[in-house]
């Protein structure tokens, strides 16, 4: 009996701690925005997640942009940051002129409340492999996601193809909903050709065929490239600018 009473002391206490820190982050995040004079009004931000490609994705689309004449900025990596950096870049990339900003969204940054109060104009996941998870059950990494998508972004887009898109296919946008994969979807990719040096791949951009080749080599780089353009497809970017952002990144 005493033993199962201080366990629950110590879950309460937990809770406890988890909420005022959760507060705490929020207050800081509207701090910031703040301070920094609410950079996002003027930019949209493009925010990608998922556990695996997050970084390819996003240099993908930002030269997507690029190439369409847009100015932009990316914060790209796998780690997790504090909610100060992230601000901070916001800050910079406004400053720079820029009215686009791509950043890659790690689970544990959400489950933090870093980007608490952003305006989210593109959300996409690119999987789910519970295999690379190393600091997060599947379940709190789902709930941290859940946190980006229900931010109510404009667009959303979606892995038709992952093993657990059943999970997250309610994640809906509140102007456009594009998913993308090999079956079933808006952004289908058709067949695909591995090069020692490089990939290509032919995919149906709802009723427009695209050739796309990127200097990556690999299955994954495929479906990178197709949840790439149905970003740009969703943000209604010209084929052309799509397909020579694309070959555009060099990760060398």
């Amino acid at each position: 009996m005493g033993i199962m009473g201080n366990r629950e002391k110590t879950n309460q206490r937990k809770n406890k701690n988890g909420g005022l820190k959760s507060q705490t982050q929020k207050f800081k995040a509207k701090l910031l925005k703040s301070y920094y004079g609410n950079p996002t009004k003027d930019m949209k931000l493009i925010a990608i997640t998922g556990t695996t490609g997050k970084m390819t994705v996003a240099h993908y689309v930002h030269e997507i942009l690029k190439s369409s004449g847009e100015q932009v900025a990316v914060l790209a990596s796998d780690q997790p940051f504090k909610i100060g950096m992230l601000h901070k870049f916001l800050s910079d990339a406004w400053k720079a002129g820029a009215n686009y900003v791509v950043v890659t969204v790690p689970a544990e940054s959400l489950k933090d409340n870093v980007f608490y109060g952003l305006p989210v104009s593109v959300a996409a996941m690119t999987d789910f492999v519970t295999a690379r998870l190393t600091d997060m059950k599947p379940e709190e990494y789902l709930d941290a996601e859940k946190t980006l998508f229900d931010m109510k972004p404009e667009i959303v887009v979606l892995n038709h193809d992952d093993l657990n898109y059943g999970t997250f296919a309610d994640f809906k946008g509140t102007k456009e909903t594009v998913t993308f994969g090999q079956s079933g979807t808006d952004i289908k990719v058709l067949n695909s050709k591995l090069y020692p040096k490089g990939t290509e791949a032919t995919i149906s951009v709802r009723a427009e065929i695209m050739n796309v080749a990127t200097f990556i080599s690999g299955e994954t780089a495929v479906e990178y490239m197709a949840c790439a353009v149905a970003i740009a497809e969703g943000l209604k970017i010209p084929s052309e600018k799509i397909v020579d952002g694309i070959a555009n990144y060099d990760p060398s």
